[in-house]
C-alpha cells in the first residue's frame, strides 16, 4: 500500500494507467483518487485531460481483461477459493461480493458489462462473471471500454471542476465528499434506465401477444 500511496502522489500517464489497471482487478485502489486528482492537475496545465481519460480507460480495459481471463480459464471454484482466502480478504474481496456481481450479470446480460462499471462494489468485479459466462471477448472489451470511459469522464469532469474552487491540500477530503454524491446520482440514473428498458420490453411483449 505504501507503493500505491507513492504512485498516487506522483501521478503521470504511466501511473494513471497502472493504478487503473490495479483498480479494475481486485486491488482496492479507488478510481476517484486517481482520475479526479489527475484531471485536477490537468486543469492546472501539468497534464492533458484527454490523455488522462485515455490512459485511465486503457488501464481499466487491461485490468478488466485480467479478471475476464481469470474467470474464463480458472472457473468458479478457484475464483471462490481465492475470494475466501487470506489474499482475497486483503483485497477486500469475499465470495458474497463475487456472487453479487454474478447475479447482476445474469440479470442484465451483456449490458451489465457497461452499467456494472458504474456501480460501486460491482464495477471492478463485473468482468469475472463475463469470463465465467464465456462472453465474446471483443464484445466484452467494447462494453468495458464504454462503461469505463463514461466513468472516467465523470471523474475527470469532477476533478477539472474542483480545480476552480478547491485548494490542493483539501482535494482528497472534498473528493470523498463529492464522490458520494456522484455515486448516488449514477445509481439513480441506472435505476431509471433499468425501469425504462423493463417497461419497454413489457410493452413490446404485450403488443406481440
Amino acid at each position: 500500500m505504501n507503493i500505491i500511496t507513492s504512485l498516487l502522489s506522483h501521478l503521470n500517464y504511466g501511473t494513471i494507467f497502472f493504478l487503473m489497471l490495479l483498480e479494475s482487478t481486485v486491488i482496492p485502489v479507488p478510481s476517484e483518487l486517481v482520475v479526479s486528482p489527475a484531471a485536477y492537475h490537468a486543469a492546472g496545465g501539468s497534464l492533458n485531460i484527454w490523455l488522462v481519460i485515455l490512459f485511465a480507460t486503457l488501464g481499466a480495459d487491461c485490468g478488466a481483461t485480467i479478471n475476464y481471463v481469470a474467470g474464463y480459464y480458472l472457473g468458479r471454484p478457484i475464483i471462490y477459493k481465492f475470494a475466501n482466502s487470506k489474499w482475497g480478504k486483503m483485497c477486500l474481496l469475499n465470495q458474497e461480493k463475487v456472487e453479487k456481481s454474478e447475479r447482476y450479470f445474469d440479470k442484465h446480460g451483456m449490458v451489465a458489462t457497461i452499467t456494472g462499471r458504474l456501480i460501486p462494489g460491482i464495477r471492478h468485479l463485473i468482468s469475472i462473471p463475463a469470463g465465467l459466462a464465456k462472453m465474446n471477448y471483443w464484445h466484452f472489451l467494447l462494453y468495458t471500454t464504454i462503461g469505463a470511459g463514461v466513468w472516467n469522464i465523470i471523474l475527470a469532469a469532477l476533478g477539472w471542476w474542483m480545480h476552480t474552487f478547491v485548494p490542493e491540500e483539501q482535494l482528497e477530503q472534498k473528493l470523498g465528499e463529492y464522490g458520494e454524491y456522484i455515486k448516488f446520482i449514477i445509481l439513480g440514473i441506472l435505476a431509471v434506465a433499468i425501469i425504462f428498458f423493463i417497461l419497454k420490453y413489457l410493452f413490446k411483449a404485450k403488443n406481440k401477444s
